[in-house]
């Protein structure tokens, strides 16, 4: 039972760093050091589906599956298993991958407009009348 529950915390877990890999930079407007977390989260996500990076999560999940007596994740993975054909059918799979970086950018673009205009209220706030 525990090792079932270790399963299903690891995988809520799992599920919360995707979605922070896809709206984590809206995150940072409100947070704008979070940026770099973030940044370091889409690498990672994104180093793990280009060049196939195993995800430790994953690891941990199977782990508590086998330790529970249950079947691993697939070997395709945690997205193909919990998201791919759940959340969006499998043929949109390049569709869904491209709104995820369009959000992304988006996400990023608007921080950067919003420390640029920090900046400049910033000084004018400085400037002696």
């Amino acid at each position: 039972m525990l090792y079932r529950l270790l399963a299903d915390a690891v995988a809520a877990t799992h599920f919360a760093f995707v979605g922070y890999v896809v709206v984590g930079g809206f995150v940072s407007w409100r947070l704008p050091r979070t940026i770099w977390l973030h940044v370091l989260a889409v690498c990672w996500g994104s180093a793990s589906i280009v060049v196939g990076l195993d995800c430790p999560l994953t690891h941990l999940e199977n782990w508590a599956h086998d330790r529970a007596g249950e079947a691993p994740l697939p070997s395709s993975g945690f997205i193909d298993h919990y998201i791919t054909g759940v959340l969006y059918p499998e043929h949109a799979l390049g569709l869904a991958r491209a709104l995820a970086a369009a959000l992304v950018v988006i996400s990023w673009i608007g921080w950067a407009r919003l420390r640029r205009r920090d900046r400049v209220c910033g000084a004018q706030l400085d400037v002696p009348s």
